[in-house]
């Protein structure tokens, strides 16, 4: 009797918490639609343009058999190699085809013509799926050649920025992301709950901070913060897993205030929802999975189906994983990633805008 009068009384004291009670239900419903529905490990559209040489009816039939596999999208063609790297370094493009000058003319005359394949070795994932899929349908195409006693097609795979195929070179500058996304948001989630259950919240009551004030001086400590991590992540990466920087380090520093200030408002935002320090820190970890699942992180974003490609695009980490890969591993300048630098500045605005309107200078 009296181990059900205390379950009874706890399940009272969670149904007052609806909070509570409504996270517990929708996270198992959250992991089920994510991982049944929007992770794919199987990398398909990828973003792909074509340097083609050769500009004839048998390179441009070449180019849609490739096209038609499903693997590849293509975005655009370029007119040189040049073109090709500015498109790997904004990320435009995770592929380029080439096909070589004279490439029918070969066919024609019974010579074997090989065509190039540039892959952007950044993520493992589509190296693999790129040049297996390439090669798998230049095999077949060299068997119907064959069949007619024509030489088989060639292709050489060309692995750009990683070309050993390194797991760290991957995930370490993805790490740089995701840490910090998981600790400024933990860390500011609480930062209003704090002052109310230590009694302080009364002081910023009668102080003549506005709420804009109150949001933006409760970010700035937690910046500096950031910036201790991510250099630590950075430093660790370089001389424990020889992890280069190819770009320019003022400009990742630079371009991280967006990114660590975006989070440190999103956790603002959850410590004005929340009541105690228990349901802002279960907030902050509802919200650390589908970073982790969305953004790229772990799974290739092209192969996501298109509502969770755009769920994934409101979420800060998405855009810095861009951004971090393209410093470190291609040397990206500015020029290169200034779209991700525009929703970084834009998502900072909307959550700070939400985190002032959200707090309210009373005692709740």
């Amino acid at each position: 009797m009296r181990i059900s009068v205390i379950a009874w009384k706890e399940l009272i004291q969670l149904r007052r918490d609806r909070l509570t009670l409504g996270m517990a239900v929708a996270l198992p419903v959250m992991q089920l639609l994510l991982f049944g529905y929007a992770i794919n490990a199987d990398v398909r559209h990828i973003r792909t343009v074509v340097y083609d040489e050769d500009q004839t009816a048998a390179s441009r039939d070449l180019v849609r058999s490739l096209e038609a596999t499903g693997t590849y999208d293509i975005v655009g063609n370029v007119r040189d190699h040049g073109e090709i790297e500015t498109s790997f370094q904004s990320g435009d493009a995770r592929v380029a085809i080439v096909v070589p000058a004279r490439y029918a003319a070969d066919l024609g005359a019974g010579r074997s013509p090989t065509v190039g394949l540039l892959v952007d070795g950044s993520d493992p994932q589509v190296v693999g799926s790129a040049t297996s899929t390439a090669s798998s349908l230049v095999a077949a195409r060299g068997a119907e050649l064959a069949a007619q006693r024509t030489p088989p097609i060639g292709i050489e795979p060309n692995i750009l920025y990683n070309p050993d195929q390194r797991t760290a070179l991957n995930i370490v500058p993805g790490l740089v992301g995701v840490i910090l996304t998981m600790t400024m948001v933990m860390l500011t989630s609480m930062a209003v709950v704090r002052e109310r259950e230590r009694g302080t919240l009364e002081q910023l009551i009668v102080s003549p901070v506005r709420n804009a004030e109150l949001v933006i001086g409760k970010i700035l400590p937690y910046i500096a913060i950031g910036y201790l991590q991510m250099s630590l992540v950075l430093a660790l990466g370089r001389f424990v897993f020889d992890v280069p920087i190819l770009g320019s380090v003022p400009l990742l520093f630079g371009i991280a205030a967006l990114f660590i200030a975006a989070n440190l408002a999103l956790g603002l935002s959850f410590s004005t929802i929340a009541k105690t320090q228990q349901q802002a820190m279960q907030m902050s970890m509802f919200f650390f999975l589908p970073n982790i699942l969305l953004s790229g992180f772990m799974f290739p974003y092209e192969s996501m189906p298109a509502p969770a490609r755009v769920l994934g695009n409101i979420l800060p980490l998405t855009h810095f994983l861009r951004i971090v890969r393209g410093i470190v591993l291609k040397g990206s300048a500015l020029r290169h990633l200034y779209g991700e630098v525009i929703w970084l500045a834009a998502i900072l605005a909307a959550f700070v805008l939400f985190a002032s309107l959200r707090f309210k200078k009373k005692i709740t």
